[in-house]
């Protein structure tokens, strides 16, 4: 059931008193209605997620202004045009063909696109996202600086959809692993160019509104909270 605005304000307040300093928050409020995100916005909210191109690019134009947008589901190339103008985070990079996309747009619209590659975790052969040898090769390999329209962010992940809370560490600690596998070897680059892309390699994007308690375990800086905000999703 949605909540109303009282609620969604002391869910709000509840969460954010359990982040440490420097984890955000993203309200995932796909599905759910302007009022429900408006009042999440009055209870101090600024940061919200959507999946859809078409209701994302619907409900931009409908919030304040500073309100801050990540796009956080699969996205086709043919649906930059209606995602790519107003995110400032594209968090769900899944494909090569994709990321190629994302640069090809971002260099006719003279932009650089902030992303975070999806590291394809968990059992469901249903979930999109990379291997860890294509982001490896992607950010660490020798084609990197023909990346010249996209800014790597970090890395996104979904742990399997289960109970088994030993399964969703392990899940979080093999991402965490990558992670930071990658800042360090970026910060070894002997560059300014090396030490840009560390400095830009900041954002680790796991947990939702079952799992984001463990989430911070493995250093979670973004955690994406929909149903445990707004209640279960009205269509």
């Amino acid at each position: 059931m949605e909540q109303n605005g009282h609620s969604i304000a002391l869910n709000l307040s509840a969460i954010r008193s359990q982040l440490p300093d420097g984890v955000r928050l993203v309200a995932v409020s796909k599905f759910h209605p302007i009022p429900s995100l408006q009042a999440a916005y009055d209870a101090g909210q600024r940061l919200f997620g959507e999946n859809r191109p078409q209701e994302f690019s619907a409900k931009v134009p409908q919030m304040p202004a500073d309100t801050e947008w990540h796009f956080i589901g699969h996205l086709q190339t043919n649906k930059l045009k209606l995602v790519l103008p107003y995110a400032s985070l594209v968090q769900s990079v899944d494909s090569l063909h994709l990321l190629e996309a994302i640069d090809r747009w971002g260099r006719d619209n003279q932009r650089v696109i902030d992303v975070l590659l999806e590291l394809h975790l968990g059992a469901e052969q249903t979930k999109h996202g990379l291997t860890e040898e294509e982001i490896l090769q992607i950010v660490l390999g020798e084609t990197i600086s023909a990346w010249t329209s996209v800014r790597f962010k970090g890395l996104m992940g979904m742990a399997t959809n289960t109970d088994n809370e030993a399964r969703i560490r392990e899940d979080f600690s093999r991402i965490s692993h990558l992670f930071h596998h990658i800042r360090t070897q970026l910060e070894a680059i002997p560059s300014p160019e090396g030490r840009e892309r560390a400095a830009c390699w900041t954002e680790l994007s796991i947990g939702m509104s079952g799992d984001w308690r463990i989430a911070l375990e493995y250093g979670a800086t973004l955690i994406r909270v929909g149903t445990a905000i707004f209640g279960e999703r009205e269509y």
